[in-house]
């Protein structure tokens, strides 16, 4: 990783989910501090990670001085309760200046309004049926994101077989879409005008929020191989 990319990074919460993302930037290279009322929750850390556990309340503003949050370019409130995450992330934004903030929250609504507000947020339990939904329900799934203006979202989309061997370009083309990133054997991957498409991708795709039945029966039809004859 290029020096110039690492960036120190505070984590409120150190569960299955903040405990995970500790330990995955500091494999990047990344300088991590992870904060936890509970100190007995840093085992989940392991005996490998390098970053500072800092014990005590994560929206207290010396808390987060403890744990470097005048050195952070980004902070992650990823504990169990809702008010302590988006109270966190707020003060992190706004008390410290803080650019790259998010906040998990549990309750959808909530998610909505602080997101409104500028608080990135990711809804846990939206999250989670959205993509319960998306398997069992591909051709009709709730966007992945959409701006909040409501006219564009980025949305996983139901693609017939019969574009199996095509490339990105030629779905581009027949159904007015921008293809954002295909999910290829569990691993993202951002498409070129060559990028061919193979058995098994999940094509994500950005698009107008009005024509979003329009694409989807655009991409479950298949190629329209009469017109290319």
């Amino acid at each position: 990783m290029a020096e110039g990319r690492r960036v120190h990074i505070v984590i409120m919460g150190c569960g299955r989910v903040g405990s995970t993302l500790a330990r995955t930037l500091e494999q990047q290279g990344h300088t991590v501090s992870v904060i936890d009322r509970d100190p007995t929750a840093f085992r989940r850390l392991g005996s490998g990670f390098g970053g500072r556990r800092i014990t005590g309340i994560g929206f207290d503003q010396d808390t987060l001085k403890d744990a470097g949050i005048e050195e952070a370019g980004a902070f992650a409130a990823v504990s169990s309760g809702d008010n302590s995450n988006i109270i966190a992330a707020r003060v992190a934004r706004e008390m410290f200046g803080v650019e790259n903030v998010a906040a998990r929250i549990y309750d959808p609504r909530r998610a909505e309004v602080y997101q409104r507000l500028g608080i990135p947020t990711v809804a846990t339990v939206r999250w989670t049926a959205d993509q319960m939904l998306r398997r069992l329900l591909p051709a009709g799934a709730e966007p992945l994101w959409r701006d909040p203006s409501g006219r564009v979202e980025l949305a996983e989309v139901h693609t017939s077989a019969a574009w199996i061997g095509h490339r990105v370009a030629e779905l581009q083309e027949e159904t007015g879409v921008r293809v954002a990133f295909i999910t290829r054997q569990g691993e993202a991957v951002l498409p070129t005008a060559k990028t061919v498409l193979q058995d098994g991708d999940l094509v994500h795709v950005i698009m107008r929020t009005d024509e979003v039945e329009q694409v989807e029966a655009a991409c479950a039809k298949g190629p329209d191989t009469e017109a290319r004859r």
